[in-house]
């Protein structure tokens, strides 16, 4: 089995990616920060759905093709949430169809 050649674009790319949650742990973290593995989920959540500066979108956006829908979205409908929930299956897969459409245009410009 082979192993893959070093790159260091990706390596600075991953420290990066790494300090950040590194960050968000310790503000997630109770002060002993024994329970970091449990806050895990929630930093990636937050860096997942945070617009990031350089990109202008956030990452989720860019691998789903859809905005997030957060789970306070859910309980207390949003007007984005009521607006889809009132559309016909119809009208719901058309604007899907234009967010796939329109997913190549955002990764192009994040890259």
């Amino acid at each position: 089995m082979s192993s893959t050649a070093l790159y260091p674009a990706v390596n600075g790319l991953a420290e990066a990616f790494n300090k950040i949650i590194g960050k968000l742990l310790k503000k997630f973290a109770s002060k002993s920060q024994r329970d970091w593995d449990n806050k895990l989920g929630e930093c990636l959540w937050a860096y997942r759905t945070t617009v990031r500066t350089l990109t202008k979108v956030t990452p989720f956006s860019l691998v789903y093709g859809c905005e997030d829908v957060l789970p306070l979205e859910i309980q207390i409908p949003s007007l984005r949430i009521a607006l889809t929930v009132e559309m016909t299956a119809e009208e719901k897969h058309r604007l899907r169809l234009q967010e796939f459409e329109d997913l190549d245009d955002k990764r192009l410009q994040a890259q």
